[in-house]
């Protein structure tokens, strides 16, 4: 290391980084925290200097006529702490940039070189991992910042700025104010409405087949206890053609397809019954050896895929974990495409498994491993444990939290389980055959996995998005040879009904952006958050379903912007900025051509088709707003064609009709324009089946006559409305109580509604009480005085007698006796508390007992699944207890500081005033010191 003779400034990212570093490098380093990016484009034009605001080009923040000139401007909120860098760089004889090793930390250390402007030197340190020795030899051996890496991605930044600005004002204008759109989110959208298209157009089919319990006499115990092994075939064949299975259906029209043998209920059940007590033979017999070899270490992609599947985390909430295991030395960067793992990793994990499973679980050879990742940065190292000796999790468990302690138990079995051998056994199919009484052939299979030396499987077993996949048991098959006769103990027909393709959760949609090449490590957690907080995909435990706003998005981009939701034109577009990144390719030659266009470039390009630029402006005046917000759904029995509109008061279903504009309230009435019925929220578009849709219509969704009023004559009308379904007669409206259904509601039932408020009678004085329903429940009123009714009957029957008896009591003040929950949702998977749904002040909201969470909008008490629960509440542990406001304190100590100093040494001192001068004292201290100050437990804000 160099001398400490010097006084050296350390700038990383986050204060929790800057902590742990601290404690390695010792006197003589200042390390400090840039709180992230402190620069980047404006937000908007209001934002840029004055000598920009009316240039054409202001709103995008880029000039895009002088060479495509970003205007970085200092983040308004990091002003502050720009000018205490430049104070602490003044005192500071080297600058050590010691953000993260990928593109976007090599932009932000650049953005610091550029921003605090120093005159002294400049180093770039790099490492993949925080302990003593990986920090040490980062300061022993800088480097120069990577222009290239620099220019790769601030050129990612531009065309993000062009593509989100240019393409989200076209969605204002046609679909809705807010509305946005992205390079990679938008395809990610697009991925995810396709998968609900298919399921919306899907057809089921039901088969059936047949399983028999066999038995092979003289096996072992294993069976039974008469001394048959008894094991499972099932139905493949009769008379030589193949029995139908789910993949021989049809997804578009539910038929079979093929010369394949479809059997339904009557006929699974008939062949049964002709097969029972018949001889079965085993026709074939073949036995293959086994082996599974072990996952490659994690990169970025699979340990989101894996935390989800396994720990039930969001793609955010596991790099939110990962960054803090990173910025606490416990593992390497978690942010790679990388499956390298250097030499001492490899020791490392070799002496391991040596030491706690065995020499024989460490393959002669460590284990290499090539990424299928494109353009994957090999010269990174993939997420492991960090040092040069892995500690267990064991060692760690009471260093960690439940989600930081579940992960890096992840981390370091995936690990280990990459450098073990492999699992290694025997696999067994067989043939059996038998005769029914009617002379059919019926032949069944069944195949076994016996596994004779476990290998890496005694540590880790990969998950797969397939819920039905075996990954790791063992399914015997007793000793079998040809011509053996087996005995059948029962045969069981069996239905089945096709399924469609399952919906996307973050961890498959991860999967598939990588296996298309669009996106990079550091964007997945960002891209699955975007596309959830911009309204276009919701969450339903932890399956993904797309809105109809993302419907009309989609619809928009595929039909007239097709090339910039194509999945190769994206991935390409990844290979050019990587070739940027290489330094193999120009920066400002490929936004020219993307943004203005370029005549050579390929066929189907934007660039061929005169550029990004072109495409908005022209394109513009042939899109039609009804259309891009109409989603098709059916044509029902009466030839009636029925549609989703995206309106501005939320998607509706309309019924018929067909002029008018989407801006329009689907609770007025207008027959002008077809029935309308709004779409409960919650409510996924592949459920609006035709079934569905009438029970919407019929039931409360829509408008449903119940007979006239027997005062006024005027039609008594059901509706569903924004806030439920009400009734309506005349000018009259009324909602529904809370123990009544728009299916059951009765024409007298309604005219009572309509008769709320009722007035019960009045006072001695001759002011009138009313009986109402309110938001909070049934009450009686005078004038500005209420009390509560027990129940909604009582809005009918209370007399005046007992109205003038609660209005004569006092209110109930002070606070209740504390409420039943509204719903028990079980233990949380990561912290093992049992959760509770209760109703609060401001709505109802998830606790375990220590820490709570709001319901967020479009959740429900009924609807909560417990992964989302156990997520919300992780949120809430990461961010730490509210800070406590102590104003007053503030003051109170700082008063009492001074005579605290002068009189330290007085043991006689008031223990009060003592405590306050020991407060006042570590708060001046704390003022005094600003660089423990920069170490303090802040979020980073990348």
């Amino acid at each position: 290391m160099p001398t400490a003779a010097k006084n050296r400034l350390v700038i990383v990212e986050s204060p929790a980084k800057a902590k742990t570093i601290s404690g390695y490098l010792g006197p003589g380093y200042v390390v400090e925290a840039s709180l992230g990016h402190i620069r980047d484009l404006p937000a908007g034009s209001k934002q840029l200097p004055d000598r920009y605001k009316k240039e054409p080009w202001a709103y995008l923040g880029v000039d895009v006529d002088h060479g495509f000139t970003p205007i970085y401007i200092v983040n308004p909120d990091r002003a502050k702490h720009v000018t205490k860098l430049k104070a602490l760089l003044k005192d500071a004889d080297e600058l050590y940039l010691a953000t993260d090793e990928d593109r976007e930390g090599e932009a932000i250390a650049w953005h610091l070189a550029e921003t605090l402007k120093p005159k002294v030197p400049v180093k770039r340190m790099v490492f993949h991992e925080i302990t003593r020795p990986a920090i040490q030899a980062a300061v022993a051996n800088p480097r120069e910042i990577d222009k290239d890496l620099v220019d790769a991605q601030e050129t990612r930044r531009i065309v993000d700025r062009l593509y989100g600005y240019d393409v989200s004002q076209v969605l204002w204008k046609k679909v809705a104010r807010g509305t946005s759109a992205g390079r990679v989110q938008s395809v990610a959208t697009r991925i995810v409405v396709e998968r609900e298209r298919q399921r919306m157009a899907f057809r089921s089919a039901t088969y059936w087949d047949i399983v028999a319990e066999l038995a092979a006499s003289g096996g072992s115990t294993s069976g039974s206890a008469n001394g048959h092994a008894s094991f499972n075939a099932t139905l493949i064949a009769l008379d030589g053609d193949r029995v139908a299975t789910g993949k021989d259906f049809d997804p578009a029209t539910g038929r079979v397809r093929g010369g394949v043998v479809h059997l339904d209920e009557p006929a699974a059940r008939g062949l049964a019954a002709r097969l029972d007590d018949r001889p079965f033979t085993v026709t074939r017999v073949e036995e293959k050896p086994y082996r599974r070899k072990p996952s490659p270490p994690f990169i970025t992609s699979t340990l989101q895929q894996e935390a989800a599947r396994k720990l039930r985390f969001s793609s955010a909430q596991t790099m939110r974990t990962a960054q803090r295991l990173y910025e606490n030395g416990f593992i390497t960067y978690m942010r790679t495409d990388s499956v390298n793992l250097s030499e001492s990793a490899l020791t490392a994990a070799r002496s391991q498994i040596a030491e706690l499973y065995g020499p024989a679980s460490v393959p002669p050879q460590a284990r290499r491993y090539t990424g299928k990742v494109k353009n994957a940065q090999e010269a990174h190292e993939a997420i492991r444990p960090a040092g040069e000796h892995f500690r267990t999790p064991g060692d760690v468990a009471r260093e960690l939290s439940v989600e930081e302690f579940k992960l890096y138990e992840l981390i370091w079995k995936r690990t280990l389980a990459s450098q073990m051998t492999d699992a290694i056994g025997n696999s067994v199919s067989a043939r059996i055959r038998a005769i029914s009484t009617s002379g059919e052939e019926a032949d069944f299979a069944a195949s076994g996995t016996t596994i004779t030396e476990p290998g890496f499987l005694r540590v880790y077993v990969e998950s797969s998005d397939d819920e039905t996949e075996d990954t790791d048991g063992e399914s015997k098959l007793p000793p079998l040879v040809k011509d053996q006769k087996l005995t059948e103990k029962s045969l069981t027909p069996i239905g089945h009904t096709t399924q469609p393709p399952a919906r996307y959760t973050e961890a498959s949609l991860v999967k598939a952006l990588e296996e298309l090449g669009i996106g990079r490590p550091s964007t997945y957690a960002s891209i699955m958050q975007t596309i959830q907080d911009r309204g276009y995909v919701n969450k339903r435990g932890q399956a993904l379903i797309p809105s109809f706003l993302a419907f009309a998005v989609v619809g928009l981009l595929e039909g007239h912007y097709p090339r910039l939701v194509d999945y190769g034109f994206t991935a390409a577009m990844e290979d050019e900025l990587d070739q940027i990144a290489d330094g193999d390719a120009s920066s400002l030659e490929f936004l020219t051509s993307f943004y203005f266009g370029a005549p050579s470039a390929a066929e189907g390009s934007v660039a061929q088709a005169g550029g990004l630029k072109k495409l908005v402006t022209e394109k513009l005046g042939e899109i039609d707003a009804r259309e891009v917000n109409s989603i098709p759904l059916f044509t029902d029995d009466q030839g009636r064609d029925l549609v989703v509109r995206v309106g501005r008061y939320g998607p509706y279903i309309q019924r018929g009709g067909g002029g008018g504009t989407t801006d329009v309230d689907p609770d007025a009435e207008s027959a002008a324009d077809g029935d309308r019925v709004s779409i409960p929220e919650g409510l996924a578009p592949d459920e609006l089946t035709p079934e569905k849709v009438e029970e919407l219509f019929l039931g409360g969704g829509g408008e449903r006559k119940l007979g006239e009023h027997p005062q006024t004559g005027e039609p008594v009308v059901i509706k569903s409305g924004r806030f439920g379904p009400y009734v309506s007669s005349g000018e009259i409206n009324s909602s529904l109580l809370k123990t009544q259904t728009p299916d059951s509601l009765t024409l007298d039932q309604a005219v009572q509604l309509l008769s709320l408020p009722r007035l019960v009678g009045n006072d001695d004085s001759g002011v009138p009480i009313f009986a109402r329903n309110g938001r909070y429940g049934p009450y009686i009123e005078r004038e500005k005085d209420s009390r509560s009714l027990e129940n909604e009957d009582q809005l009918f029957t209370v007399t005046l007698d007992q109205a003038l008896a609660l209005l004569a009591a006092p209110k109930t003040r002070g606070r209740r006796a504390a409420a039943p929950p509204l719903r028990e949702m079980g233990n949380d998977p990561l912290t093992e508390k049992p959760l509770v749904i209760k109703d609060g002040r401001f709505g109802p909201y998830v606790t375990d007992g220590e820490f709570n969470a709001s319901l967020r909008r479009g959740q429900s008490p009924e609807s909560l699944t417990l992964e989302q629960a156990s997520e919300m509440l992780s949120e809430k542990r990461a961010k730490g207890p509210a800070p406590k406001k102590a104003a007053p304190a503030k003051k109170a100590a700082a008063k009492k500081a001074a005579p605290a100093k002068a009189t330290a040494a007085k043991k006689a001192t008031a223990s009060k005033e003592t405590g306050a001068a020991k407060k006042a004292t570590k708060k001046t201290a704390a003022k005094k010191t600003p660089a423990k100050k920069a170490t303090s437990a802040k979020k980073t804000a990348e």
